[in-house]
């Protein structure tokens, strides 16, 4: 929806990040400028991963399917938390072959960048 004023002829836009510029602060040196803190980059770049891993993990179909990805990832990440069950031990407890249980902890590793 864009409306026009009679006396201003610069039309706005109904979107509110098209009326304000991408940093709100100085000019295009602010990027070198504006020290970022360390923790709210951490911060940032964390809930990145864990929205990354969450969105892989909500692929699933299921309920079942979405506790087989959930098992996968603390394989995968902290295989302690799951007693250190192996992955056909997982797949046996899900019912699922152990080549599709393979090739789904294979696809997280590829999502996430761990194969190498």
């Amino acid at each position: 929806m864009n409306t026009q004023n009679k006396t201003n002829p610069v039309q706005i836009s109904a979107h509110p990040s098209a009326q304000t510029p991408a940093r709100a602060s100085a000019g295009d040196d602010a990027f070198f400028t504006d020290p970022v803190g360390p923790k709210a980059e951490a911060r940032a770049m964390a809930a990145e991963a864990i929205t990354h891993v969450l969105l892989w993990i909500s692929e699933g179909t299921t309920l079942e399917q979405h506790g087989l990805r959930a098992s996968l990832v603390l394989h995968q990440v902290r295989p302690d938390l799951i007693g250190g069950m192996t992955l056909e031990e997982i797949g046996g407890l899900a019912g699922c072959t152990r080549q599709t249980v393979h090739k789904l902890a294979d696809d997280f590793r590829k999502n996430m960048g761990l194969v190498s």
